[in-house]
């Protein structure tokens, strides 16, 4: 388990459709708005369930995975992620990427023009490496190279929900 502050190379999120998730002991989330049809509850293969972070049903409505569309599917799925409403849900997913790798689980059988990829990116995007001011070392001494975890969770949930 990490915590938040401890030294990464990198964030461990991947992304895997329900039907063939990745061997344990990575932390399997599906982030589906919808259950997946024929799968009883019993036998998800997941250790949670995290719907607020899917798309709204309007934007997956509209979209209806239609690959034309993604781009501009992709830009209106990062803005409802900056909303008030996704935001404890994608910082809910970046404390699990905190402890430890992470796995995105979608039902979509093209997992390459789904939100779980966008998604991912949207919370690596959320790791931030040190500068030299913060290791106390000179620029250029290889500070930039070292990846550390730096989050302030308080102030990203203050600009979702003010």
């Amino acid at each position: 388990m990490r915590d938040v502050g401890d030294t990464v190379d990198a964030v461990d999120v991947v992304v895997a459709r329900v039907a063939s998730p990745p061997p344990r002991p990575r932390r399997r989330v599906l982030v589906d708005r919808l259950w997946p049809r024929g799968l009883r509850k019993d036998q998800a293969p997941w250790d949670e369930w995290l719907k607020d972070v899917a798309p709204s049903a309007e934007l997956r409505r509209w979209y209806g995975h239609d690959p034309a569309r993604y781009a501009e599917f992709r830009e209106r799925y990062r803005a409802e992620l900056q909303a008030a409403a996704a935001g404890a849900a994608w910082h809910h997913l970046l404390e699990l990427a905190i402890g430890g790798p992470l796995a995105l689980l979608t039902a979509t059988s093209d997992v390459e023009h789904s939100q779980a990829p966008v998604l991912a990116e949207f919370l690596r995007e959320r790791f931030v490496g040190p500068t030299a001011r913060d290791t106390g070392r000179p620029e250029g001494s290889g500070a930039a190279s070292e990846r550390r975890l730096c989050l302030d969770l308080r102030n990203d949930l203050e600009e979702a929900h003010p």
